[in-house]
């Protein structure tokens, strides 16, 4: 399964797998799984970081090295992500959220999500 983990699952992948469900960290694991982050969640994080509601165990500069230690795969953000925004079908409207799931279509990727909104759609899994 191809899985695009949503900002907070993949900050809980990295610094607090115990906030993950046994499902979530198994699907994790999983060697048949391709796990990817989106730079969409780097931007979000920045921002976060930068206005102080959010803090991380590692500069904000050392997430992509935490990423790739992981085992995780990077999903930069193409034109082609950003054009499906339009395409999203969901009340949801947080700009973040809404890119990752315009990713999902478009790269056929299933969304692990700790959001209860968010794991209601079809794309979505709950962590």
């Amino acid at each position: 399964m191809k899985l695009l983990l949503d900002t907070h699952v993949a900050l809980w992948a990295l610094a607090d797998r115990s906030r993950l469900s046994p499902a979530a960290t198994a699907m994790l694991e999983d060697p048949d799984n391709e796990c990817w982050v989106s730079s969409a969640s780097a931007w979000e994080l920045a921002i976060k970081v930068r206005l102080g509601k959010h803090r991380l165990a590692y500069p904000i500069a050392g997430l992509e090295e935490a990423i790739e230690e992981a085992g995780f795969r990077s999903l930069p953000v193409t034109m082609r992500h950003a054009l499906a925004i339009e395409r999203v079908a969901t009340s949801h409207e947080d700009p973040f959220d809404r890119l990752l799931l315009a990713q999902c279509q478009s790269e056929t990727l299933r969304l692990l999500t700790a959001d209860k909104r968010l794991a209601e759609l079809p794309v979505a899994i709950r962590a």
